[in-house]
Parts: C-alpha cells; structure tokens; sequence
C-alpha cells in the first residue's frame, strides 16, 4: 500500500495525549508566556537599563522568577545584559520585532477605525488630515448625523493659521530644521492675505495679524496640546485639531472636530476637546510614540 503524507498542521490522538497542555482551547493560552512579557513591557516602559531588582518589582515578581525568564530571553536575543553594570535592557531581536510592527502600521488606518467610536462619543463631524504637497490636506471625512454641515471636502487644504488643522500642523511639525523651514514662509502668505482682507464685513475672531501674535498662538497651541478656532476660519463653526505622533516623534497626522459653535462645546475641557485629544494621544501611542516629560 502507498504511503500517503497529510499536510494538515494538527496532532494525531496519540500526540495530543502525551502533551494534554496542547489540548486546551486556543484562547486560554499559555500563563508563562504572559507572565514573562510583563518584564519586557517594564524594559519598554522604562527610561534606560534596569537592574534586576528594579525589574522584577516592575514586573510584580521575585527576582528570583524574574531571572529565569531573564536567561531564556537572553539566549533569544529579546534582553541583553551590560556585563560591566548588570543591568537589563531590549535586545537586537526585540528590536527586530518592534521595527517590523512599526513598517506594516497604517497611521490612516488606524484613526479611520476609531472615528465611529469618537464620533459617538463627540456627536460632531470628525475628519483626518495629513501633510501633502501643499500643506494640511482632507483625507479622511466622517459627518455626524444631526451635526451643521460644514462645506469642506476631502482633498481640500487647511489654511496654517484660520483652522484648527493649519494651526495643530504648525505648531507641532517642528520648530527647527526642514519641517519650520516650509511652514514659516506660508504663514508669512498668509499674514499677508489677511492683511488684505475687507475691513467693512464682519470681521473673523481670534486670527493673528502678525508674527508675534502667530507666535502666542502657536504656543498656546504646544500648551494645550491641540488647536482651536472659534469664528476663525468660518463665521459660526468651531473645532479642534488634535495632533498624532510616530514613534520618531514626527506629526504623523491631524484628528479634527467641527460643527456649529450653537452645538459645538468649543471650551478646552468640554467633550468634543477632552475625547479627540485622549483618542489622539491612543494613537500616538499605538504609533509607538512615547512622551517623555
């Protein structure tokens, strides 16, 4: 009789009775997997190098425990040890991991699946903005159903210094190098546009007139940690806009809420605000993104 092979990724009857472990559902996993991942989630969270001591209280075991996993982490390259200092620290494979994560990660992915939930909990239209060619550009729109309509639509381009997306990039896309280099001489466009601006309509709220006052409101901006327009760009429409970082700490992207100032809670600490800044900040996280004070 012709011996047959089968490819199927499964244990016979007999294999699965001399390793009863393996016969347990899939989603009970397996203790001390999760048990010693707590010590390399302290190594992450962690300033620099930990001794041992240090790390398993971190981890919320004995150093004792904490050293075995320690040895089979060492030979797998996830901790390395500094011979001189003893300390703990991620090693090349945890590296390895982490940049390979960090490559198949979508930031516009991402914020698109977190809009329903924002949108539930904001109840106003939310959008995504990143940097194009031209500056702050729509690519992403999600109206809330008995939200104002606003005339905005995906491709557009944020002014720097009349929305809260043209503010948050300003603020946050760096104050040095290349990045202030293109922004700075669009906002001295900009100036120069507003300056042009008819004196006998209604004048817009809360819109620098010069440097100096761009300046305050950039660092109000940094401040807050969002910006802000009340009237700026748009007679009777608000928002926020609310800034995502990569793990390089660059802008990654804009998380934005507007609607009607009649309906809109336009204060910092009001629902619309706190929400969107918590969500982006999630995500800066998940971008692997860390604030460091």
């Amino acid at each position: 009789m012709a011996e047959t092979s089968d490819p199927r990724p499964f244990l016979t009857e007999a294999e699965t009775s001399e390793h009863p472990e393996d016969d347990t559902p899939s989603r009970a996993g397996i203790q001390s997997v999760e048990v010693g991942f707590e010590l390399l989630k302290a190594m992450a969270e962690a300033t620099g190098p930990m001794m041992l001591r240090d790390l398993a209280a971190a981890a919320g075991m004995s150093a004792a425990k904490a050293h075995r996993y320690l040895v089979s982490f060492q030979r797998m390259g996830l901790v390395a040890q500094d011979p001189v200092s003893t300390r703990y620290d991620l090693g090349p494979a945890a590296l390895r991991i982490g940049l390979a994560s960090l490559s198949r990660i979508d930031a516009v992915r991402l914020a698109r699946e977190r809009i329903p939930v924002l949108l539930a909990e904001t109840g106003h239209t939310l959008a995504i903005a990143v940097w194009g060619n031209h500056g702050p550009t729509m690519v992403h729109w999600a109206e809330a159903p008995k939200s104002a309509p606003v005339t905005l639509r995906l491709g557009d381009v944020m002014p720097l210094l009349t929305s809260a997306t043209g503010r948050c990039f300003a603020a946050f896309m760096g104050v040095e190098g290349r990045d202030a280099q293109r922004v700075e001489p669009m906002i001295r466009e900009e100036l120069t546009m507003i300056a042009q601006l008819p004196r006998n309509g209604m004048p817009l709220e809360d819109v620098p007139r010069n440097l100096p006052e761009v300046a305050l409101m950039l660092e109000e901006t940094r401040r807050r940690g969002m910006a802000r327009v009340v009237h700026s760009m748009v007679p009777g429409i608000g928002g926020f806009c609310a800034p995502v970082f990569d793990v390089q700490g660059r802008l990654a992207l804009g998380l934005v809420v507007l609607g009607s100032v009649a309906t809109l809670d336009t204060s910092w600490n009001g629902t619309p605000a706190t929400a969107l800044l918590r969500c982006a900040q999630r995500l800066s996280a998940d971008l692997g993104f860390v604030d460091r004070p």
